[in-house]
């Protein structure tokens, strides 16, 4: 089990639902991916921590009616200051869609969107550090970025959270790592003429399972929808889907060049 007790700054440290029906939700990954559940109570607005054994693995709250965004999740990263990155982001053609505010005790976040439009959050951590597990069947393992203009985006990254970005070559597609010291810590993929116009830049989170294909058994069954795969990438075998209310993830059964990464 990979557990986690810290995350290096600028790396993505934690993944959150906004779902209009948090019991379903519950329903709908607690039994893909096994969770158990810590609710909160109305001072938390029930906000909702999903755990793999005795580890927080991600997070869930109650969609606001008539939001204006949709049933999303966010990838968060981690900051040591949000007021300095908050600051950064506006600096180099980002902007700033909520905080920076406290969460109570347990940390400092601020969600902003990138210069090509990809929604992401910061979250300083206090009592909450984020993930405390990964790679692990329902735990994190993987975050991207897909942008129409991935060469602005890596620019974006790395100078605002003083990442290295390095071209993946022989992928046939334009792909970026971003790096903090020996960690390879997300992704940027090159959205092309195959991608719908419809669809704008975003972050994806990728989910760990244990066997790809009976996950996305699964989702079907569970009331959600398999969107693309599963196929294989030299990293694992994965799919795209969405829960029965919208929210789009990954799930890949790593492969051992992925572990070796």
């Amino acid at each position: 089990m990979s557990k986690i007790d810290a995350h290096k700054p600028g790396t993505p440290s934690w993944f959150d639902l906004m779902t209009p029906d948090i019991d379903g939700a519950k329903k709908f990954y607690g039994e893909l991916f096994g969770w158990s559940f810590e609710t909160g109570g109305p001072e938390t607005a029930f906000y909702t921590m999903c755990r793999v054994g005795d580890r927080n693995a991600a997070g869930m709250g109650k969609q606001p009616e008539n939001a204006p965004f949709p049933t999303v999740w966010t990838v968060y990263l981690a900051s040591e200051d949000v007021e300095a990155d908050v600051a950064r982001v506006k600096e180099h053609g980002g902007s700033v869609m909520m905080g920076p505010m406290d969460v109570m005790e347990e940390g400092r976040l601020a969600v902003c969107t990138d210069p090509t439009g990809a929604v992401f959050g910061m979250w300083q951590p206090r009592r909450h550090g984020g993930a405390q597990i990964a790679n692990e069947h329902g735990s994190m393992t993987w975050s991207e970025v897909a942008t129409r203009d991935a060469i602005k985006a890596r620019d974006f990254y790395t100078t605002v959270f003083g990442l290295e970005g390095r071209k993946m070559e022989g992928a046939g597609i334009e792909y970026y790592t971003l790096h903090k010291g020996k960690e390879t810590a997300a992704g940027i993929l090159q959205m092309n003429e195959q991608w719908p116009a419809s669809l704008p830049p975003h972050w994806m989170p990728y989910f760990a399972v244990d066997d790809a294909d009976a996950t996305v058994k699964r989702v079907a069954e569970l009331g959600g929808k398999v969107h693309n795969g599963p196929f294989d990438m030299p990293y694992g075998r994965m799919a795209v889907v969405s829960d029965p209310y919208g929210a789009v993830f990954t799930v890949i059964k790593l492969s051992q060049a992925a572990t070796e990464m």
